[in-house]
């Protein structure tokens, strides 16, 4: 059961960037991804900090050794990306993606603006590595407790849509067909479903590592917040939009505090 729900929640994710570069085809996100970019931001920060810490710090591990493993988690996963592995591409309300210097001077209109095959390649290394990392993390969170692995998908796929969405524009941008775009951003997204199932097997065995892992999310998910996305917000300069931005960031954290109160032990 726990399995099936695994596989359920990392395909759901799959499905939505899908959905997501839909959506940017259409010009959709143009109006609504900042808002998207400040909800997700409220979800990661609370899903963190008010779910996925307090259930790691509830096993009888030491607490020195759960705050170094953040530590630890918030220098690798800082490494990862300045090794050009771990991308977060965030399209801001123009469709223009932050984090790939090969597309922050090209719009997305699919001719091949400069955006070189190697660009490709690396944005789609990185977005698999990423998915199997966030379907490993899915798993420690179903096995240690079936709410809060929903509640850790849920804040996964709030920050795939903007990632996927910009992952699509530098795709477009290199020339390929909006179907084949879409069918890598597709394949792309399963290594989530492959995670999960590894994690499951494999954590299943040593569960006694479950704390580390779910606190290795939380640096995942805080370094994703921090170091992406509120500097995206602060970036904003029309009033308007900011507070839009604020309202649906306090939105995402307001719904999992909810939810957290809900399951709590």
């Amino acid at each position: 059961m726990t399995l099936t729900h695994i596989i359920l929640a990392t395909l759901a994710g799959g499905l939505l960037s899908v959905l997501a570069a839909g959506l940017l085809l259409m010009g959709v996100p143009n109006r609504w991804m900042p808002r998207m970019v400040g909800f997700a931001t409220g979800v990661l920060l609370a899903v963190a900090l008010l779910d996925m810490l307090p259930e790691a710090f509830e096993a009888d591990v030491d607490a020195h050794q759960l705050f170094t493993t953040l530590l630890v988690g918030l220098l690798v996963f800082y490494g990862l990306e300045r090794i050009a592995l771990w991308r977060h591409s965030h399209p801001d309300e123009e469709g223009h993606d932050h984090h790939c210097p090969a597309h922050d001077h090209h719009h997305h209109h699919g001719h091949g603006h400069g955006v070189s095959g190697n660009t490709v390649f690396s944005v789609m290394l990185g977005d698999s590595f990423h998915n199997l990392v966030d379907g490993v993390l899915i798993a420690a969170a179903f096995l240690t407790d079936p709410a809060l692995g929903w509640s850790t998908a849920f804040a996964v796929i709030a920050h795939e849509i903007p990632q996927e969405a910009g992952d699509f524009a530098i795709l477009r941008a290199s020339g390929m067909s909006t179907q084949r775009a879409l069918l890598f951003n597709g394949l792309s997204s399963l290594a989530a479903v492959a995670g999960g199932v590894l994690g499951y097997f494999a954590l299943s065995e040593t569960r006694a590592l479950l704390p580390y892992v779910l606190t290795v999310a939380s640096a995942s998910f805080l370094y994703i917040a921090i170091s992406d996305l509120l500097p995206l917000l602060r970036r904003e300069g029309h009033r308007a939009t900011s507070m839009w931005q604020t309202a649906w960031m306090l939105g995402g954290i307001a719904l999992i505090a909810v939810a957290t109160l809900g399951h709590a032990h």
